[in-house]
């Protein structure tokens, strides 16, 4: 059991938290275990999985990924199993566990029908439910008597990647497995009512965390990728959700309560597609056109819209360990984007150890903490850093975040101390020669990143990349 900073507190305000992120778990793994799989009910899936891979695993998994055009592995069975003990053993008892989103594996639909060519849409939308009920039970009997709240990422759909209809049999079921593991009686009954429509829901967090709502939101619907399961774009359920979204802050506000907004894709400006697509800093400045996460800057304008009320946001997508920092006139909120389990794009397998001000829901401190291999396979697990003592700052709350946003953005060239341990840790896993020379060309392209951060619309974040350019 980890001692100290993360153990259990003395200090009766002080609570700890699991933070988990992009699981994408694989079913396919194994193809020749499909066929049972698909079969069989959530609750025999473990005795399936447990069995020794099949003869031909490697082979059939590597035509898999080939078919898909896979670009890298998801999570297995094992990897699943060695990330949630290895939290378990650091943390058996947090008060709650937030899961980011994305449990699906990336190429679902296609894995899917290449080995159920067959199969009908409902039946697809059985599997994918399946699966994620399968990931809700194994956190379940990880964490027994803690709470587990989940938000869906754009792999989590009952069609394809980026797609879902409001009120889909997807989503019913992903309420049932959801609010199984809410524990409380009157918060399992918040998200079967809620959640079905457009995977959003609204709990209080347990003691002795105090007037402290969750407000979990699916925002797959504000992506700038959202498509009905036709393939129709739809703005309508973009527009019900920010409404939504807005009625459960201003109802927070009246009551004195405060804010953690759990979600999964973050808004504003995706710095690596936009350096990927512009080739440089100078070229986001010439061509005066980033690329964002979402649809629109509504979901960041609504946010931002209650720095008095909003304690925490906590999203995913990435799969990096990254910060950003919502700072409005009126105040600043803390965003943290959870490090990934699945190693897909290269990066170490990861989860957050954190510990939370029950008392003003403020984040005071968290590790993350990194497997030694990508496959969980006889992996340890040992902390990577701790924020406190690495960023030297009291807590992760809006105004360390607005002293970190004013460091960052005064270091142009990503030298200083602090800028050069954020892109050390950006990149989970163990600082060998790759990730140094990650890091070395993070530090090249630093303004990006650096008003990424702090920047959650378009227009702010030109401004602060492109000082001396003239915005529109």
């Amino acid at each position: 059991m980890l001692s100290g900073a993360l153990g259990v507190c003395a200090a009766a305000q002080t609570v700890p938290v699991v933070m988990l992120s992009d699981i994408h778990l694989d079913p396919f793994h194994d193809p020749a275990k499909f066929a049972q799989l698909h079969a069989a009910p959530v609750t025999g899936w473990a005795a399936i999985l447990d069995e020794p891979e099949s003869a031909t695993q490697g082979a059939e998994f590597d035509r898999l990924q080939t078919t898909c055009g896979a670009r890298g592995i998801d999570t297995s069975e094992a990897l699943l199993r060695s990330s949630l003990a290895a939290a378990q053993k650091q943390q058996a008892a947090p008060l709650f566990v937030t899961v980011s989103g994305d449990l699906m594996a990336h190429k679902f639909d296609c894995r899917f029908h290449t080995l159920a060519p067959g199969a009908t849409a409902a039946e697809y939308s059985a599997f994918a439910a399946k699966t994620v009920a399968y990931v809700a039970l194994q956190l379940h009997l990880a964490f027994p008597h803690s709470p587990v709240y989940f938000a869906l990422g754009n792999n989590d759909s009952g069609c394809v990647d980026y797609k879902e209809d409001p009120d889909s049999s997807f989503l019913q079921a992903d309420a049932v497995s959801f609010a199984a593991d809410a524990l409380s009686a009157a918060n399992s009954r918040a998200i079967r009512k809620e959640f079905p429509q457009l995977g959003d829901y609204t709990i209080n967090l347990p003691a002795p965390m105090q007037q402290t709502r969750l407000i979990v939101l699916q925002d797959i619907f504000q992506s700038n990728r959202y498509a009905g399961c036709g393939g129709a774009p739809t703005a309508a359920p973009a527009a019900e959700q920010i409404a939504w979204l807005r009625d459960q802050l201003t109802a927070a506000r009246a009551a004195g309560q405060h804010v953690w907004v759990l979600a999964h894709i973050p808004p504003g400006v995706d710095a690596y597609s936009t350096l990927s697509k512009h080739g440089g800093g100078g070229g986001i400045c010439n061509s005066q056109a980033p690329e964002s996460f979402l649809g629109s800057d509504a979901l960041g304008d609504a946010l931002t819209a209650f720095p008095d009320v909003i304690r925490l946001i906590l999203l995913g997508h990435t799969h990096m360990d990254e910060m950003r920092i919502y700072k409005t006139s009126g105040g600043t909120i803390p965003g943290k984007l959870t490090p990934s389990i699945t190693p897909v794009n290269g990066n170490t397998p990861s989860f957050t150890l954190a510990q939370v001000d029950a008392t003003q829901a403020i984040l005071k401190d968290y590790t993350v903490f990194v497997a030694s291999n990508k496959t969980g396979i006889d992996a340890t697990w040992s902390p990577e850093y701790t924020y406190s003592t690495t960023y030297h700052m009291p807590d992760y709350s809006g105004a360390s975040a607005a002293k970190l946003a004013a460091l960052f953005l005064a270091d142009r060239n990503g030298s200083s101390p602090d800028a050069r341990l954020y892109q050390h840790f950006f990149f989970a896993g163990p600082h060998d020669i790759e990730t140094a020379l990650e890091s070395a060309a993070m530090q090249i392209v630093w303004p990006a990143y650096a008003c990424t951060v702090t920047s959650a619309q378009t227009a702010s974040f030109l401004r602060c990349a492109c000082p001396t350019a003239t915005v529109q």
